[in-house]
């Protein structure tokens, strides 16, 4: 009888956990596509890009502005496409992540930023929280 209300009280525990890890991860989520979104918006407006609110659709949106802000072609966006066909994703993937940073690369530079701070994102773990914050100077500086 006592081990039945132990294991009870275990499973509740746990089950409480789990619930409050994933609402954990939504609300920081959620946060995180905000600050990206917001940012993207106003640094594509700084830019002079015309639809800067497409930052908000999710996946595409803001990959379509950073391509108006640094001024190149907008194609390669759809090679998120082919990321989901199998074996050649992978090159697929590759090849837009290269675009990603030439123009995030571009926007550094037109926002008189020094294009190299953005390798600085491939240091681990560092990487991630400099990304934010360069975001933050691509939107809020005054250069």
């Amino acid at each position: 009888m006592v081990s039945n209300l132990l294991a009870s009280s275990m499973g509740a525990s746990l089950s409480s956990l789990i619930m409050g890890s994933i609402a954990l991860v939504i609300i920081v989520s959620l946060a995180f596509y905000i600050y990206m979104s917001f940012v993207v918006m106003i640094t594509g407006k700084r830019l002079g890009v015309q639809n800067a609110t497409l930052a908000w659709i999710p996946l595409v949106g803001k990959p379509l502005v950073m391509s108006k802000a640094a001024k190149m072609p907008w194609w390669p966006v759809l090679l998120m496409i082919g990321m989901f066909i199998p074996f050649v994703g992978v090159l697929f993937a590759i090849a837009y992540i290269v675009f990603y940073f030439i123009w995030w690369w571009k926007m550094t530079e037109a926002r008189n930023i020094p294009g190299w701070t953005t390798l600085l994102t491939f240091v681990p773990f560092l990487g991630g929280i400099w990304a934010l914050v360069l975001w933050g100077l691509l939107a809020w500086s005054k250069k």
